[in-house]
């Protein structure tokens, strides 16, 4: 027993082993055989979307001269551009309104003249008392007209009040000399005395009197 035992478990044994064997045999065939299987068909699709470069493009040749008997074709008549004009709008017109300057001031009314005297008759006119050549001397010359040795004739014109003094006097023709006539109405103011000159009714008036060419000259003494 012990020797055929012996015997059964070295059969199994070298059973198991060939068992293993074949079995690592045929796995190994078995996936040989898919690897192959599978790197053809991959093979196959590859060549399937093989891709070829396109042929070189031919050379570029120049056309063909054209017939000598062709006439070529006239150029395009090109229509000339035409230019619009746009005028320019005028510059808008402004109106200034000037205002007028205010009126001036009117001047004030000139004060009425006064009036004339009263006319009198030959017989009431103003009359000179005395001389009037008396009130002008030779000392009264005056000594600006002296050393200019100036001389003239001076008339003027005497208002005279109602008490017959010498009012106001004016030059009314002059000698040349302004000493010789303001001395002239300066002695005829404070020397000369009148008859008061007197209205119809007798009363006295203010009147005028002239006394005309008083004469000045320079002597030799």
């Amino acid at each position: 027993m012990a020797y055929a035992d012996r015997n059964q478990s070295g059969s199994r044994l070298v059973a198991i082993v060939v068992v293993s064997v074949l079995v690592f045999a045929m796995g190994y065939a078995f996936v040989t055989g898919l690897t192959y299987n599978y790197v053809k068909k991959m093979q196959e699709k590859l060549k399937a979307f093989d891709v070829q470069e396109p042929p070189p493009p031919p050379p570029d040749e120049p056309p063909p001269p054209p017939p000598p008997d062709q006439a070529l074709p006239p150029p395009p008549v090109v229509a000339p551009k035409q230019i619009v004009e746009v005028p320019n709008p005028a510059p808008p017109t402004m109106t200034t309104t000037a205002t007028p300057p205010p009126p001036a001031p009117l001047a004030p009314p000139r004060p009425p003249a006064p009036p004339a005297p009263p006319a009198v008759s030959q017989a009431a006119r103003a009359t000179p008392k005395g001389n009037p050549g008396n009130w002008f001397t030779h000392d009264d010359y005056p000594a600006a007209a002296l050393r200019a040795n100036a001389s003239g004739r001076v008339t003027v014109v005497l208002s005279i009040d109602t008490s017959g003094r010498v009012a106001n006097c004016k030059v009314t023709s002059s000698s040349g000399n302004s000493d010789l006539d303001d001395t002239t109405c300066r002695l005829a103011t404070r020397r000369g005395r009148f008859n008061v000159a007197k209205d119809a009714a007798g009363n006295p008036i203010p009147s005028q009197a002239t006394i005309p060419g008083v004469k000045w000259t320079v002597t030799d003494e």
